[in-house]
């Protein structure tokens, strides 16, 4: 895993290396901001860690071309989540590598008690731990990659960037729990999730990447954003601010997901806990490991998770893919059609996230029916041989439908630059 020295020069301006942990990967970027421009130097992931098939990868951006300077099929030293930061710590201390000055993490749950993205003290630590209860399968690996990039960076300072500060200022009435005062005072309220790469797709608009119609340069004012990946959330957007999200305390709950499975009658968790018997924290611990992971479509197809395996085993005549397909649609559908009726309207639907961004026919199925709205897709540009950003809705179309990459990197690396400045 070499890389040659004097691959990039020195710059003098804040270097920020980026961390985006999920449950088997790690993305990360090194970033140089100079005042509010940021410009992507390079740009890692670690791919199926602790699967028998993990990837490696590492690129270099010059003048907007990207070049490959690490790329492994599954390397033997990928098995846990300390492995892969080790791996990547060794390769960016390399010469040639620009060395960060500030590391920003993403962290799915801020907890109750922060509220803002923030330099990560031992007191924002400590809370970041607590929030774990509330996000058991995304928290502890966040927790991780910062410990672990502590002992590889010492002396740098490393920042939280949280998924859940774009939701924060819901109304009332879209974040209360219909339960008891005491309850609710402990945190207990709906979260919102996917912050971070709704400020990206708002930022898209707002610096005039996106060709919004009627605005061009500024947000759409009534604007429903799905972020549709194995992980999966819809957000209603009004004037740039969160409306109302489908997310709640954790991000189990909403549209049916990969593994997760949604929206359910809390009454069928108690049944599941029944029937699980025992001691009621094994059955805790059983059920939990239910909902978060192998629930979902992996659950009603009983084949996978996997949304391109899923459409092809559709083809092959298999019904429960189709149907684990179908359900997830579904979800999604009535999710947008509830927040257009909560807005009065729409000007603009965008899909982003693995699933929003690649798959057609997932954007043609969850649009099927909207012309009532006054939604028209244009078959052409949703074509899967159309890459985004793009805009997939016919002309004429009262709303305007794009598929958007979402950037949670540059989000974060904005937010240490900012902040990093402000100390």
């Amino acid at each position: 895993m070499e890389v040659a020295p004097g691959m990039r020069p020195r710059l003098q301006q804040l270097p920020i290396l980026v961390f985006n942990g999920g449950s088997s990967s790690i993305k990360f970027s090194i970033y140089v901001a100079n005042g509010t421009a940021l410009t992507l130097l390079n740009y890692g992931e670690a791919a199926g860690i602790g699967t028998p098939k993990p990837q490696f990868h590492f690129y270099a951006f010059r003048n907007g071309e990207r070049e490959t300077l690490v790329s492994e099929s599954a390397p033997q030293d990928l098995g846990s989540t300390r492995d892969a930061m080790r791996k990547i710590a060794v390769l960016l201390h390399q010469p040639g590598l620009t060395r960060p000055a500030a590391i920003g993490h993403r962290i799915v749950h801020s907890g109750p008690n922060l509220h803002a993205h923030q330099l990560i003290t031992s007191a924002v630590l400590l809370e970041i731990e607590k929030a774990t209860c509330f996000a058991p399968l995304h928290q502890p690996i966040g927790l991780e990659i910062i410990r672990e990039a502590k002992e590889s960076f010492p002396g740098v300072d490393n920042y939280a960037c949280f998924d859940t500060v774009f939701d924060q200022d819901l109304p009332e009435v879209a974040s209360i729990y219909p339960l008891p005062k005491e309850i609710r005072d402990q945190g207990v309220h709906r979260y919102g999730f996917h912050g971070l790469s709704c400020e990206s797709i708002l930022e898209q608009f707002q610096d005039g990447r996106v060709p919004f119609p009627a605005l061009p340069g500024r947000v759409p004012e009534r604007l429903i954003y799905a972020h549709l990946g194995s992980g999966a959330s819809v957000t209603a957007i009004c004037e740039g601010k969160a409306l109302d999200c489908c997310l709640g305390l954790t991000p189990c709950g909403g549209v049916i997901m990969g593994t997760r499975p949604g929206d359910l009658d809390p009454g069928l968790v108690f049944y599941l806990m029944r029937l699980q018997g025992g001691s009621a924290a094994d059955a805790t611990d059983a059920v939990e490991q239910l909902l978060n992971k192998r629930s979902g479509m992996l659950a009603l197809s009983g084949l996978s998770n996997d949304m391109r395996l899923l459409r092809d085993a559709e083809k092959n005549g298999n019904a429960q893919a189709a149907l684990a397909i179908a359900a997830f649609a579904l979800s999604v559908k009535k999710m947008i059609g509830g927040y257009v009726a909560l807005m009065g309207g729409l000007d603009a639907l965008v899909f982003s996230g693995g699933i929003g961004e690649r798959d057609p026919m997932t954007r043609a199925q969850v649009c099927a029916g909207m012309d009532a709205f006054g939604l028209v897709l244009n078959p052409e540009e949703n074509d899967p041989t159309h890459a985004g950003p793009k805009t997939i809705s016919q002309k004429g179309s009262r709303i305007a439908v794009y598929v958007l990459p979402a950037d949670e990197d540059r989000v974060i690396a904005s937010h240490v630059a900012r902040l990093s400045t402000e100390e």
